[in-house]
């Protein structure tokens, strides 16, 4: 049955990228409900609160009912990727499909695994690792849901991301809590190869164009960021930022493979390395080529409001 009202559910909207969804979409005068296990949401005024288990199919039923758009934008811990997303993924699946709305899913750069040159969206799906095998099958999957016509489905495609509440990313306590604290900032990888960074606010912005235009559905998307660059850029944009001098270097692979012996998220990471040590540049030509010209924010009003949040919210 088709969804008969303007409710936009974001799923895993505790979480940095959901949350911005959810934030964007109050910006656009949505009716939006904000849905995690927890209940605990960004504090905005007006948003319904649904706190609820949306890895069985009976919880994301729940969690959807009644919407217009489902963004799925919730993750399990990264570390339980290959044993968890799939099947939270496809409860996600039959729930939005039950409230007849549109599915737009939070999706990465993982399934393409090792490529020559930018990244674009009709590259194969070549990865090899577990993780970026699981990537592949969800949005295989959701892709197939969409030709048959169980539901509509959008992907939006970022990168690693940074920005206000981003505090799971490689790019997050490592470069800015520790610059703020006078510690060193450390790049994960090389300091000298382009990197494609996004940006919350951006990303949520990229979703919710997907969510609102039926030119998006069906297709994968690269979600615009602003131009990549390399580690050793972006710790000196920080520093410039902070307005002081600090001390930054790079997290290599042998440095990984140590902490990789305690920390089972920085073992993880040692899959997906080619990330690291070369360019990862994602082309995003074909969104702006089918939406329009989108003003995606220069990397030093990024960093600025992220230092902003992180001195606003210290973590150990």
């Amino acid at each position: 049955m088709p969804a008969a009202t303007d409710l936009h559910v974001v799923l895993g909207a505790g979480g940095a990228v959901g949350g911005s969804v959810v934030r964007e979409l109050v910006s656009r005068g949505h009716r939006v409900r904000a849905v995690n296990r927890s209940g605990r949401v960004p504090a905005l005024h007006g948003i319904e609160v649904h706190q609820g288990d949306i890895t069985t199919v009976v919880g994301a039923k729940a969690a959807c009912a009644g919407a217009e758009v489902v963004y799925h934008c919730a993750a399990p811990a990264y570390v339980r990727w290959v044993e968890d997303f799939p099947h939270m993924t496809d409860a996600v699946r039959q729930g939005a499909a039950a409230a007849g709305a549109k599915l737009v899913f939070a999706d990465n750069l993982y399934m393409y695994g090792p490529v020559d040159g930018a990244l674009t969206e009709d590259l194969p799906y070549a990865a090899r690792n577990p993780k970026g095998r699981t990537r592949a099958a969800m949005a295989e999957a959701l892709l197939a849901a969409h030709r048959s016509g169980e539901l509509r489905v959008a992907l939006g495609r970022a990168s690693d991301y940074y920005g206000p509440g981003g505090v799971n990313t490689v790019v997050g306590p490592t470069v800015f809590a520790a610059a703020l604290g006078r510690k060193t900032a450390r790049w994960v990888g090389s300091l000298d190869e382009p990197h494609t960074l996004s940006y919350l606010p951006d990303i949520a912005r990229g979703l919710v164009t997907l969510g609102s235009d039926a030119r998006a559905d069906g297709q994968a998307w690269h979600l615009p960021t602003a131009p990549a660059v390399t580690g050793r850029e972006f710790l000196d944009l920080v520093l410039a930022g902070l307005g002081r001098p600090g001390k930054t270097a790079a997290l290599g692979r042998p440095m990984q493979r140590l902490i990789g012996l305690f920390d089972p998220t920085v073992r993880a990471l040692g899959e997906t390395w080619y990330q690291r040590d070369r360019p990862f540049v994602s082309d995003t030509s074909k969104f702006t080529a089918t939406f329009g010209p989108f003003a995606t924010t220069p990397h030093t009003d990024a960093i600025t409001a992220t230092l902003d949040w992180f001195r606003a919210n210290p973590t150990p």
